[in-house]
């Protein structure tokens, strides 16, 4: 048996054991750095390979799998923002999320802000979620940990979004930043439209205490 095709085998043996497992990210992650670790191989080829198991894990795998490789390879990054979104497991949405974070953070923040911004003008909501939900806590994260008014502003553009899966994800975004900056966040309630029930529905989170 050749070193690749051992591997393989240990990567059948990670998914089974990852189907036994239906909460958190963790084990996940974990699987991932042990295949990472491995040289020689086609880590891209691999990750592309789990996205099409039927195992929601196994996706979640290839998912995080392609987070790691994002910020080295162009290809992983597409892969997420053209494939992976179109999964339709709520947990493996979750895994984006994450991954789109691994992402900015090895890039950094503020160099990561075109791809931020791109994911966030996309039509599709479940991108723009990626984006607000993984970066959460907002504010914690460097660059916007000194200019937060800037994710106050990229997060607040979708307040008023068809998706309640989005806009539900922005209130809860803009209620975390509102701990450490009321002010900033109270103002930029103040000039939306309550009229407009989705708004409204975004605006909610960030009233509570």
């Amino acid at each position: 048996m050749t070193l690749f095709e051992k591997i393989i085998m240990d990567i059948q043996g990670i998914v089974e054991d990852l189907k036994k497992i239906e909460h958190g990210f963790r084990h996940i992650m974990v699987a991932v750095d042990e295949i990472f670790a491995a040289e020689g191989l086609d880590h891209f080829g691999i990750a592309s390979g789990l996205l099409t198991e039927g195992s929601y894990q196994a996706r979640m795998l290839g998912t995080h799998f392609l987070g790691l490789l994002a910020p080295v390879d162009q290809r992983a990054l597409s892969s997420l923002r053209d494939v992976v979104v179109r999964d339709e497991h709520w947990r493996v949405q979750g895994m984006l999320a994450k991954a789109f974070d691994y992402y900015c953070a090895a890039l950094g923040y503020e160099a990561a802000l075109p791809e931020v911004k791109s994911w966030l003008s996309d039509p599709d909501p479940k991108l723009n979620r990626a984006v607000v939900e993984g970066l959460r806590v907002w504010t914690g994260r460097p660059y916007f940990k000194a200019h937060p008014e800037v994710a106050v502003s990229l997060i607040s553009a979708h307040r008023g979004s068809d998706s309640e899966y989005l806009r539900k994800s922005v209130g809860n975004a803009l209620r975390d930043i509102r701990k450490r900056h009321p002010e900033l966040v109270e103002r930029e309630v103040a000039g939306w439209d309550l009229t407009d029930p989705k708004v409204d529905f975004t605006a909610k989170p960030t009233r509570k205490k």
